[in-house]
C-alpha cells in the first residue's frame, strides 16, 4: 500500500511526518556564512599559533593538520554538540544552530526525524572527538610526546563514524535526501562528509609513520634488544 504524502516540509521521503515543523526564517547565505566564516577565522588563528609552536619549526603540512583539528573541535563540539542536545526539538525550533541543522537535513532527513543511529553517532562525535580534537591541538602546540597517539585515536574514530554514516544511508537506498541535487546531495551529503574520510585517512597514515619511527628508535636504544656480543 502506498504511503501518504505529507506536504509542508522539504525533506525526503515525502511521507516523513514531522509534527510541529517550522521552516527556517534565516536565509541560506547567513547559515553557510556562519559555518565557513567561523571555520576560516579558526583556521587563521590556529595557523598563527602554530607559527610560534616549537620555535616556529613546525612544517606547513603539520600546521595544516593542527588547523584541521581546531576546526574539528569547532564542528564537533559546537555544531554537533547542539544537535546532540536539541535533536528532539529541531523541527520547530528557530534558534540559529537549529536552523542550520534543518538546512543540512535537506541532504539527510535523518537529522530531523530523530533517527537512532544518527543521534547516537553524533552524540559520540560531539562529546568524544570534539574535546579530543582540542586536546590534540594543545598537544601539538606544546610538543607533547602523546600528540600522535591522539591524532591516531581521533582520526580513526572520525573515519569509522563517517564510513558507518555513508554505509547506513547506502543500505537504505539514499532515501533520506535528494540524490543528484547539486547542493543537498553533492555538497551537503557527499562533499562535506567526504572531508572526514579523506583527511582522517591521511592523518592515520601519518600517525602510523611517526609512531613506527618512534618505536624503531626505542627498540634500537633498548638494551634488551641489542645483539649480545659473543664471549671469547
Amino acid at each position: 500500500m502506498a504511503q501518504p504524502v505529507v506536504e509542508g516540509h522539504p525533506y525526503r521521503p515525502r511521507e516523513l511526518r514531522l509534527p510541529g515543523y517550522r521552516g527556517n526564517e534565516r536565509p541560506l547565505w547567513s547559515l553557510l556564512a556562519f559555518v565557513f566564516a567561523g571555520s576560516g577565522l579558526l583556521l587563521a588563528a590556529t595557523w598563527l599559533l602554530t607559527a610560534r609552536a616549537r620555535g616556529g619549526r613546525l612544517g606547513a603540512a603539520r600546521r595544516l593538520a593542527v588547523c584541521w583539528f581546531a576546526v574539528c573541535g569547532f564542528v564537533h563540539g559546537l555544531i554537533e554538540g547542539w544537535f546532540s542536545l536539541y535533536h528532539g526539538q529541531l523541527v520547530g525550533d528557530q534558534a540559529f544552530l537549529s536552523q542550520l541543522w534543518k538546512e543540512y537535513a535537506k541532504g539527510d532527513s535523518r537529522y530531523v526525524s530523530g533517527d537512532n543511529f544518527t543521534v547516537c553517532m553524533e552524540t559520540i562525535t560531539a562529546w568524544t572527538w570534539g574535546p579530543l580534537s582540542i586536546w590534540t591541538v594543545a598537544a601539538f602546540l606544546q610538543n607533547k610526546p602523546y600528540r600522535f597517539v591522539l591524532q591516531l585515536i581521533v582520526s580513526l574514530g572520525q573515519l569509522y563514524g563517517d564510513v558507518l554514516y555513508f554505509f547506513t544511508e547506502y543500505r537504505e537506498g539514499f532515501q533520506h535526501g535528494h540524490p543528484g541535487h547539486p547542493l543537498y546531495f553533492w555538497f551537503y551529503f557527499v562533499f562535506l562528509n567526504s572531508l572526514w574520510i579523506l583527511i582522517p585517512s591521511t592523518l592515520i597514515l601519518d600517525a602510523w609513520a611517526n609512531l613506527s619511527a618512534a618505536q624503531r628508535t626505542a627498540d634500537h636504544d633498548s638494551p634488551s634488544v641489542r645483539p649480545k656480543s659473543k664471549s671469547t
